[in-house]
């Protein structure tokens, strides 16, 4: 099994920057694709972004898009979102999750019921 813990989620203002680490068991962790999803009171978990395996490929939602960058250090067995221009939309609980499949085109990165493994979510709260 693998474990994922995240961290370093906490309070910004609007326009700030934050940036989560997601630690991994490390026997693993290159051999899964992660993804970032968070979810905010009252509505459905979302996709924020996803890297592949080597870290190669990324994906974004369009509403992170140019403002969240995903990256990951293998050799840390480490994820991280890095979040910049933060707004007050962005406040929600952030999961980090692991996929056994690689990024691909017309892979399913974007659901969360693709993702094998998943962390207990940290909170990001972006006040005005």
């Amino acid at each position: 099994q693998v474990h994922l813990v995240e961290s370093a989620g906490g309070l910004a203002q609007a326009g700030g920057s934050l940036r989560l680490s997601c630690a991994a068991s490390e026997r693993t962790f290159s051999s899964y694709a992660m993804g970032w999803f968070r979810q905010a009171p009252g509505k459905e978990r979302e996709i924020v972004a996803a890297i592949s395996k080597s870290g190669g490929i990324t994906r974004y939602a369009d509403s992170v898009k140019g403002r969240f960058t995903i990256s990951r250090d293998n050799a840390k067995a480490t994820a991280y979102l890095q979040m910049n221009s933060l707004q007050p939309e962005d406040t929600a609980v952030y999961y980090c999750a692991a996929d056994g499949r690689d990024l691909r085109y017309g892979s399913s990165w974007y659901r969360s019921d693709e993702y094998n493994y998943w962390g207990q979510g940290t909170q990001v709260t972006v006040s005005s």
